[in-house]
């Protein structure tokens, strides 16, 4: 039996009045999926625990079968695995965003944050940037690591992994003099940190020739999400498979890499809607010729979408993953031979209008090879809501598959 397990990120959504009252799932040419839907498992699952961050981290982790309450220690550590940090034990990763601030004169705490991605800045210009920052404020205690994009990673010993920052992408076009870390609640260093990373990154020559191009610089870092390493059950011997995670974004192979499974890297493959669908597909295949049973296929464009209220490329990037990714890779599975079920699924809502996620059940469907389900027309929010097969707890997803 293979296992194909397609992670659209945050495709889920809400009615928009701009589409005619549909979602962005429902506004989407799909076929290959709405086909699937017909005769598969179809209901709703909730993959981040009450009173849970709805984050990225902890979602995968569910859908892989890790219950996030015992086994999410924050995203960083998991990034900081993918990028090849060997985290010590006093060690705490800290994610990093290079983030677009406004540059108007105001003091750093009367700056408004423009865009969590920096337009989505190349990891060729960012790591400049990170390297600047090493430069400047990097030391013995402190150091910086170039990720991807805009997501990078700072090691600090003997760092507060319990410091509660807020996310730079729940306060877009806000002042960010209320969500900065704080001096009385022990933020003191990382406030300076944050303040020093505009001054040093503000005119750097990176960021000067992105404001010649028209583009957003990324003028200041931002600190968040901190977490130790992590330390998770082996996947294969939890579930007797061999198993391989594609993705763009290190948070999504780090969480692999930690479970013991095998992460493939695909040229191309960017971590927004314009990226390398077919590569993915490609590589899928590939590892199902190379004996792995379950394939994970995380795809971050609809997230992406949602963050920058990129309404017509979230629909663009949904009919993408259905023709470029889950097409052949279903003809490749049907032409093996071999009995297979694919899982989709998004980890978790990040609707247009709010510009982040949501802690809401997303829909999801189960399709077998070996036998036909009374599912659904159109795979959407709605119809997998009226199937009212509702899954409190999204790390039971894996025994509802593999049963």
């Amino acid at each position: 039996m293979k296992y194909f397990v397609l992670i659209p990120d945050g495709m889920a959504d809400e009615p928009i009045e701009a589409l005619g009252g549909v979602t962005p799932m429902q506004k989407a040419n799909k076929p290959c999926i709405d086909a699937l839907a017909k005769d598969a498992i179809v209901g709703t699952v909730s993959n981040v625990p009450q009173g849970m961050v709805p984050e990225s981290d902890t979602a995968n982790l569910a859908i892989l079968s890790y219950d996030p309450k015992e086994f999410s220690k924050g995203r960083s550590p998991l990034e900081a695995v993918s990028i090849g940090i060997e985290m010590k034990p006093d060690e705490t990763a800290y994610r990093c965003n290079v983030v677009t601030l406004t540059d108007n004169g105001e003091d750093y705490d009367d700056k408004v944050i423009l865009d969590h991605s920096a337009d989505e800045i190349s990891t060729e210009e960012a790591d400049e940037l990170i390297k600047a920052l090493q430069a400047e404020l990097g030391d013995e205690i402190k150091t910086f690591y170039t990720g991807i994009s805009y997501r990078h990673c700072l090691i600090w010993k003997n760092g507060n992994d319990q410091y509660n920052f807020n996310r730079p992408h729940d306060i877009l076009g806000q002042r960010i003099g209320a969500y900065l870390p704080k001096k009385e609640d022990g933020g003191a260093e990382f406030y300076d940190l944050m303040r020093r990373s505009f001054d040093i990154l503000n005119h750097h020559p990176i960021n000067e020739a992105r404001r010649a191009r028209g583009l957003k610089p990324a003028n200041s870092a931002w600190l968040w999400s901190p977490g130790k390493k992590p330390q998770l059950p082996s996947f294969t011997e939890k579930w007797g498979l061999k198993g391989a995670v594609i993705s763009a974004v290190d948070l999504i192979k780090g969480i692999g890499l930690c479970a013991g499974m095998h992460s493939i890297d695909v040229e191309g493959a960017t971590g927004n809607c314009h990226t390398n669908y077919k590569g993915k597909a490609d590589a899928a295949i590939g590892a199902f010729k190379d004996g792995y049973e379950y394939v994970y296929v995380h795809v971050e464009g609809p997230d992406e979408c949602g963050h920058r209220a990129e309404l017509e490329n979230k629909v663009m990037a949904v009919e993408k993953i259905d023709q470029l990714i889950l097409a052949p890779v279903l003809n490749y599975l049907r032409e093996s031979g071999e009995d297979f079920k694919i899982m989709i699924l998004p980890d978790h809502p990040t609707p247009i209008r709010l510009r982040t996620h949501t802690i809401l059940p997303v829909p999801f469907l189960i399709y077998s090879s070996l036998e036909k389900h009374d599912g659904v027309n159109e795979f959407s929010e709605q119809s997998a809501v009226a199937k009212e097969n509702y899954i409190e707890n999204g790390y039971r997803l894996m025994e509802l598959l593999t049963k």
